[in-house]
């Protein structure tokens, strides 16, 4: 038979699994769990009297968010939230906050602030929305060849043919539903603005971009800690198309190197492939564009290195290409520290 002993301890338990947090009418904390302890890395002694905002990044500190939260929660009684919160040792974890006003009569006497570590779920999403980023990119590179051999073939036969018009008109619906996937996942990855260390996510890249068997050309220069922040998964894909490039276009060893500097953390990929003639450096990172020196089979259609060059800008960054026909090529990516 449960006793009222087991009950209490098992409550306990439960209660321990969350961050409960006491705060007084101005955000001060006046109260601390086990549970908080543990998720945010302060014991008792170290948060009490202190603002809850230092949970909170830099970024929504400048904007106010903790503010805004408790303004909701003192004008509709509660409020909650999902974002980026602070451990005591710098790290992020995504969390799912309730924030509760505690009222006697018609005065707020303070606030019970409820957290919740909901990682696992926001890795999940991320892989989502990764998975549709990269079908969106693979579904309009072949839609774009396809529409480029139909112009090909619609100059040689003439535009009255009606099954070539009707290709046509498929090809521009398929690339139309492409495009609206990538707008959709660029929508869905809006808050996925976090500080990381560039390094494990050039890994990462080099582990989508080749498959098992295929990443003994992968040879690894420096690879310095070096965090940046922004979007992971926008550039994630950006150094997975460079790396692609790179083992599309040649068939020796791949160089990667991630040098940190005072401000700036440099990513570079050199291959010794067939390069890229220099009249063409400087168009190849438009939408759509290929160097001279492309071959149809390649599978490329001239969309990578511009998504490169807009997730780089973005950031804000900047991208260099340095190739000589014969010898090969290397795509240099700077990007600020935080």
């Amino acid at each position: 038979m449960r006793t009222r002993t087991d009950a209490l301890e098992a409550w306990e338990e439960q209660v321990a699994l969350f961050a409960i947090v006491k705060l007084d009418p101005d955000g001060v904390v006046r109260g601390w769990n086990a549970g908080a302890e543990a998720l945010k890395g302060y014991a008792a002694d170290e948060i009490i009297g202190e603002h809850f905002s230092r949970f909170y990044r830099e970024v929504d500190r400048a904007r106010d968010l903790p503010g805004a939260l408790l303004a909701k929660a003192r004008k509709n009684g509660s409020v909650e939230d999902r974002g980026w919160r602070v451990r005591n040792d710098g790290s992020e974890f995504w969390a799912h906050v309730t924030i509760t006003a505690i009222r006697d009569a018609d005065e707020v006497t303070g606030f019970v602030k409820i957290v919740r570590d909901i990682s696992g779920e926001k890795r999940a999403e991320d892989e989502q929305v990764s998975l549709q980023r990269t079908f969106a990119h693979d579904l309009i590179s072949p839609v774009t060849a396809l529409r480029g051999y139909l112009d090909l073939l619609e100059d040689d036969l003439g535009g009255d043919n009606r099954y070539l018009r009707l290709a046509i008109e498929t090809s521009e619906h398929l690339a139309a539903m492409a495009s609206a996937l990538m707008a959709e996942a660029s929508r869905n990855a809006r808050e996925d603005q976090r500080t990381f260390d560039v390094s494990l996510v050039v890994r990462g890249a080099v582990s989508v971009v080749l498959p098992a068997g295929a990443a003994d050309r992968i040879h690894y220069g420096r690879l310095d800690t070096a965090h940046v922040r922004g979007d992971v998964l926008a550039l994630r894909r950006a150094f997975a198309n460079v790396i692609e490039n790179a083992a599309r276009y040649s068939d020796g060893a791949i160089r990667i190197d991630v040098v940190r500097g005072d401000d700036h953390v440099v990513i570079q990929v050199a291959d010794s492939g067939r390069g890229i003639h220099p009249d063409d450096i400087e168009r190849v990172t438009a939408s759509g564009e290929r160097g001279r020196l492309a071959d149809p089979d390649d599978g490329g259609s001239g969309l990578g290195l511009a998504s490169v060059a807009a997730s780089v800008a973005e950031h804000p960054g900047t991208l260099t290409i340095d190739s000589e026909v014969g010898v090969g090529t290397t795509v240099t990516i700077a990007l600020p520290v935080a």
